[in-house]
């Protein structure tokens, strides 16, 4: 890309980020020629198709304020090897049922302490706290429902999903649901296998006898979970449930079935309701110590290379609009620990352009002209940048521990850190090398650094 196109990118993507990181309702009175102009600015909201964001700022437990709860789920009647997977189908059934309650950016977490089994449960915002516990402590109740007599000569597909009517068969029948691979189909596409105890495989044979060609729906907590169509009637209490499934898709459906199947009651170890005045004070300090940073930075910057550190400090300024525009459009929950892994990165975005500013100053010690001595310290810097920050983005990814590892870190507040750390890293290596030389590319002139260089290094 030729160095017009992309700083036209450049100034593009800045105006977008600039948009997109406005913040919401801001008020705008003021009166002009006799008129009074009384009204409100707000960024954009987004949607495409179903995908929809508000751009707000999604703040955690700790700056919005709720409550936290510590579950310990009663393992006494689930067999050892099935402890783990109860454990996880009790977390889905918890965050479906959060999800329903309304509340917004949850963390459920599931922890080993032993032989307890534990499940945190943070959710900001919350108001009616009891409420919650009474929704959140439930044990999963799964049940199989099939068509009333009243729609037998109705087209299945034209029936209302939420008239289907129970058939006694229910989870505590269900012995276990797994994924298998179909050896029926070519591709051998994932499906869900699911067996019933003895009491259920009579009760599932009578229900499928009478419901060939029919859908036979799967409730959970009263919410529809799948509803496949009977082809036969299954006898031996083993069926398979198939549907071009994806890996993913599967294992949700088996951990979806296996929460109602196995009983596991849980109960609260500890509450702890966070009021919302500590969060503000926390946003408000946090806000000052970033715009210290920042300033502080930005001023080192400005005294130590002169006009080059203008340019590093407008490469600043859009690695912060694009790094706000990511944590509204993923969306990221904010929280202190976050916060701060966003203050550190600031210090760490000006790292890649003073490497390079000291680059280019031995260029020039070398008797390089200024273009020349510019492309060869982003150039010799460029080693020494990617393996600083790769070692930067590897810690921040064991912090961040996203294939959930037991043996690592699982505090969200930790995840937090070390996902603002990250993403900060990634932004600054662009911001840092492609922005400030594309600056530096179009608006700096050889006799006005080269005077600089007379003044700065000699």
């Amino acid at each position: 890309m030729k160095k017009r196109q992309l700083l036209f990118f450049i100034i593009f993507l800045t105006i977008v980020c600039a948009i997109i990181s406005f913040p919401k309702d801001v008020p705008v009175k003021f009166s002009a020629f006799g008129k009074k102009v009384d009204l409100s600015i707000s960024s954009p909201e987004i949607k495409i198709g179903k995908f929809y964001r508000d751009l707000n700022i999604k703040k955690g437990l700790d700056l919005q304020g709720g409550s936290q709860l510590v579950l310990e789920a009663d393992m006494s009647q689930i067999e050892n090897e099935n402890k783990t997977e109860a454990l996880n189908s009790a977390k889905e059934v918890i965050a479906r049922r959060v999800d329903l309650y309304g509340v917004s950016e949850p963390v459920i977490q599931t922890s080993k302490v032993g032989e307890n089994y534990r499940i945190l449960v943070e959710l900001p915002g919350i108001e009616n706290i009891d409420e919650a516990i009474k929704l959140i402590g439930q044990t999963a109740q799964l049940d199989f429902r099939e068509i009333p007599q009243e729609f037998k000569d109705a087209t299945p597909s034209t029936i209302p999903i939420f008239v289907y009517q129970p058939t006694g068969l229910t989870g505590k029948e269900l012995k276990k649901a797994m994924v298998q691979f179909g050896t029926n189909n070519a591709s051998g596409e994932p499906v869900v296998a699911i067996s019933f105890n003895d009491e259920g495989k009579q009760k599932f044979a009578e229900i499928t006898g009478r419901n060939v060609g029919k859908p036979l729906a799967i409730f959970l907590d009263e919410y529809p979970v799948t509803a496949p169509t009977v082809n036969e009637p299954i006898r031996d209490g083993q069926a398979i449930i198939s549907g071009n499934f994806t890996i993913g898709s599967a294992k949700q459906l088996a951990i979806q079935l296996n929460a109602g199947a196995l009983p596991v009651p849980i109960k609260i170890l500890e509450q702890k309701t966070i009021g919302p005045t500590l969060g503000q004070e926390s946003i408000q300090r946090s806000i000052i110590a970033g715009l210290i940073g920042l300033l502080l930075v930005m001023a080192f910057m400005l005294a130590l290379y002169g006009k080059l550190g203008l340019f590093a400090n407008l490469a600043l300024i859009i690695y912060g609009l694009i790094t706000l525009n990511i944590y509204k459009l993923i969306p990221i929950t904010l929280t202190l620990p976050g916060i701060a892994g966003f203050i550190l990165s600031v210090g760490m975005a000006v790292d890649a352009n003073i490497l390079i500013f000291e680059r280019m100053k031995e260029e020039l010690r070398q008797g390089r002209n200024w273009q020349l001595a510019m492309e060869l310290g982003f150039g010799k810097a460029w080693d020494s940048i990617k393996d600083a920050n790769l070692a930067t983005i590897l810690t921040a990814l064991i912090l961040l521990n996203p294939f959930n590892f037991q043996f690592l870190v699982t505090s969200g507040m930790v995840r937090g850190f070390a996902l603002t750390l990250l993403i900060g890293v990634l932004i600054s290596m662009f911001t840092g090398v492609v922005v400030t030389r594309t600056l530096m590319r179009n608006f700096y002139k050889g006799k006005d650094y080269q005077a600089q260089v007379e003044n700065k290094i000699s």
